[in-house]
């Protein structure tokens, strides 16, 4: 260790100055999103703690065209294929406020590879500044694919924006990283059973 004081101050000032920097915000750009306009770092930490395997009998009565179970606590996506023989569980991003989040049973009923995205007319009052359409691409909230459900403007999608993964970021619907929307795209059907907890 340096006895020397100048050293033991540029030391003991770098020090501080990092702690500050880490300990200072990111803040989200909103170029590339419409989903979140604040900074995320302060909207709730990551919640993995409930993140396990589960079994599907206490939520759904039988696996017919698969099941999709959302637990909105833990911030998981579990998916049951038809013969048990696929169980695939994902992180997810989930609505902002309770006000934005619905629970119970619904279906997917389309499924669209580079979905094309509008905000719903409560976002646009919310947001006004916020574009009325946005084509498939890198911009896209909705990411590279979409499982459209039974509930008008609810989805579980992907995102470009990975820092919405495991946290509490959307408007209403269920977020996953585009490599994993793209694998339960494909293993997910017109018909499969959601439940959203």
């Amino acid at each position: 260790m340096s006895k020397n004081p100048v050293h033991a101050v540029s030391r003991r000032a770098f020090i501080a100055g990092s702690t500050a920097v880490i300990a200072a915000p990111a803040f989200a750009q909103t170029a590339n999103t419409t989903e979140m306009e604040k900074d995320i770092s302060t909207v709730t930490r990551r919640n993995i703690s409930s993140f396990r395997s589960l079994d599907w009998r206490p939520y759904f009565g039988d696996l017919h065209n698969g099941g999709i179970l959302v637990d909105t606590t833990s911030r998981a996506l579990h998916f049951w294929s038809e013969d048990q023989s696929i169980y695939k569980l994902y992180p997810t991003s989930v609505p902002l406020t309770e006000d934005l989040t619905r629970r119970g049973r619904t279906e997917v009923v389309r499924k669209v590879e580079g979905p094309s995205w509008s905000p719903t007319p409560a976002m646009k009052q919310r947001n006004p500044e916020w574009p009325d359409f946005v084509g498939p691409g890198p911009d896209n909230p909705l990411g590279t694919h979409a499982l459209y459900l039974s509930w008008q403007y609810y989805r579980i999608h992907g995102t470009h924006d990975t820092r919405k993964i495991g946290r509490r970021s959307s408007n209403g619907c269920i977020g996953l990283y585009n490599e994993h929307i793209a694998e339960l795209f494909n293993l997910a059907k017109v018909g499969t059973q959601v439940l959203l907890i």
